[in-house]
């Protein structure tokens, strides 16, 4: 999405209840509910909150970066699931409060910072601390993380089983399962 035609016609589909998908070239999910936001005239951003604020239902953004054993890439993702104070946050014009709600709802809501998914990437030795600093925009923050052994998303192992039962996380996406499990239906 890149002009604000393209933007508000996502909206409105997405409004009438049809699930839609869209890209945008940003960094973070800070960043891009910034660019969607701020596309339109100041004077429609209040109403612009509030339809994004009901229609989101995840951002995920991705950055492919090179593996230790320089045989590829893996991939790094920040993943934020609107919640109920979320979606408020977004509401309320306080985006720059969201960071802090997704480093605390990592292993209840399924959602993960770039920090973290940098952190969990160098624990599993799947990159090297130089490309995890080269790539974070918070160094101590991502150092913290490091030297704490923190970041690992614990509901899942990587060894095909969940830690966490299934139905203990808000979101039935959030749940801990093996690739390729789907949600149970509700």
């Amino acid at each position: 999405m890149r002009d604000l035609e393209t933007i508000e016609m996502a909206l409105r589909i997405a409004e009438t209840g049809h699930l839609t998908f869209a890209t945008l070239h940003t960094n973070s999910a800070y960043s891009t509910i910034n660019r969607i936001i701020d596309v339109f005239p100041s004077a429609q951003q209040a109403q612009v909150r509030t339809q994004l604020s009901l229609v989101l239902e995840g951002i995920m953004c991705q950055a492919l970066l090179p593996k230790a054993s320089e045989d590829g890439r893996v991939m790094a993702l920040e993943i934020l699931v609107p919640n109920a104070a979320i979606r408020n946050l977004i509401r309320e014009d306080k985006i720059h409060q969201i960071y802090s709600m997704m480093q605390t709802g990592q292993d209840k809501f399924g959602m993960q910072t770039f920090n973290q998914a940098l952190a969990t990437l160098h624990h599993k030795r799947l990159i090297t601390l130089e490309t995890a600093m080269q790539r974070t925009s918070n160094a101590d923050e991502l150092k913290e993380l490091i030297e704490r052994g923190s970041g690992l998303n614990q509901s899942y192992t990587g060894q095909g089983k969940p830690t966490v039962a299934p139905g203990s996380h808000a979101s039935p996406y959030a749940q801990g399962r093996t690739i390729g499990e789907r949600p149970p239906v509700r």
